[in-house]
C-alpha cells in the first residue's frame, strides 16, 4: 500500500487540481494532485487524491483532516487500494436490457 497517497473527501466544487496542490503543499513536497471528475457531466466529484514525495509529509498532511475550506469540513486518510468492480453487478449503462 502507498502510504504516501492520501484520499481527500467533501471537497468543495470549485477545487481542481492546483488548488487541492496549493493546499497541501506546505507538508512537503506534492508529486500528483488530482481531482476525480464525473466522466459524462465533467464535474468535480467533490473528492481527490494528493501523492507525496515521502510518507512523512503525508503523516503531517493528515492533520488537514476536519479542516474547513469554503465551508466544508474535508475528510483526509490515507488512500486505500480500489477494490475490484465485478462486472456482473455493476452496470454504467442504467438503461440496459437483458435480451432473451
Amino acid at each position: 500500500m502507498d502510504k504516501n497517497k492520501l484520499f481527500i473527501g467533501s471537497l468543495p466544487w470549485s477545487v481542481t487540481n492546483d488548488t487541492l496542490r496549493e493546499m497541501f503543499t506546505p507538508y512537503g513536497e506534492v508529486t500528483e494532485a488530482i481531482i476525480i471528475m464525473d466522466r459524462d457531466s465533467g464535474r468535480s466529484k467533490g473528492f481527490g487524491f494528493v501523492t507525496f514525495a515521502n510518507e512523512e509529509s503525508a503523516q503531517k498532511a493528515l492533520e488537514m483532516h476536519g479542516k474547513e475550506i469554503e465551508g466544508r469540513t474535508i475528510v483526509v486518510n490515507v488512500a486505500k487500494p480500489r477494490e475490484e468492480r465485478n462486472e456482473s453487478s455493476y452496470r454504467r449503462d442504467n438503461n440496459y436490457k437483458r435480451s432473451h
